[in-house]
């Protein structure tokens, strides 16, 4: 799996319906709504990478009122809560 953070600069009187537009979009799994020089963070998981410019080239830079992405592809994950919290899914009562 390849994960992709997205910084969004979005258009201001439009940041809830940007961020909604986005989290709805085939390949992007979350976003946030932050504090400090972007508007909002979007994670990508795709499978391959040309994917990657598929979603964000292709889908992310083409919703309306996103101004600019600066993007960054994660290398490794050092943290396995959500990792482990995914492959737990509905084995809560497996014991």
């Amino acid at each position: 799996m390849i994960t992709a953070i997205v910084m969004i600069d979005a258009a201001t009187d439009a940041i809830g319906e940007v961020a909604q537009a986005v989290a709805d979009l085939e390949g992007v799994s979350e976003v946030y709504s932050v504090a400090g020089d972007t508007d909002l963070v979007a994670i990508v998981r795709v499978r391959e990478f040309e994917q990657v410019a598929e979603v964000i080239a292709g889908r992310i830079n083409k919703v309306p009122g996103v101004l600019e992405t600066d993007t960054h592809i994660a290398f490794r994950a050092y943290s396995r809560h959500d990792l482990e919290a995914a492959f737990s899914l509905g084995f809560e009562n497996a014991d």
